[in-house]
């Protein structure tokens, strides 16, 4: 089974920036699907970025041109550079796998990005 460890999240001030980090164990990485979702307080889990394992990549609109989702195949690392953070950024960012042949998604446990104003 593969597990998920993220890391990098913390206390930032708006306007600045973090970098997200999720390290999968396991060698299905590089097939795999990865993406980055967050949960704010009383409110559902929503996508905030995708990147397949060709490389495409997808944001939701409130995030574009200030996120971007990169990954490095031999770290089995994805990761989520965030820069001119709102304090509507804030909350648990959790990373995701899943792959075509699969139905199943698996999800870290999750960091924690405070957005102070």
């Amino acid at each position: 089974q593969v597990q998920l460890v993220e890391s990098g999240g913390g206390l930032v001030q708006a306007g600045g920036s973090l970098r997200l980090s999720c390290a999968a164990s396991g060698s299905i990485f590089s097939i795999s699907t990865m993406g980055w979702y967050r949960q704010a307080p009383g409110k559902q889990r929503e996508l905030v970025a995708l990147i397949t394992s060709g490389g495409s990549t997808n944001y939701v609109d409130s995030v574009k041109g200030r996120f971007t989702i990169s990954r490095d195949n031999a770290k089995n690392t994805v990761y989520l550079q965030m820069n001119s953070l709102k304090r509507e950024d804030t909350a648990v960012y959790y990373c995701s796998l899943n792959t075509a042949s699969s139905p199943y998604v698996s999800w870290g446990q999750g960091t924690q990005v405070t957005v102070s104003s």
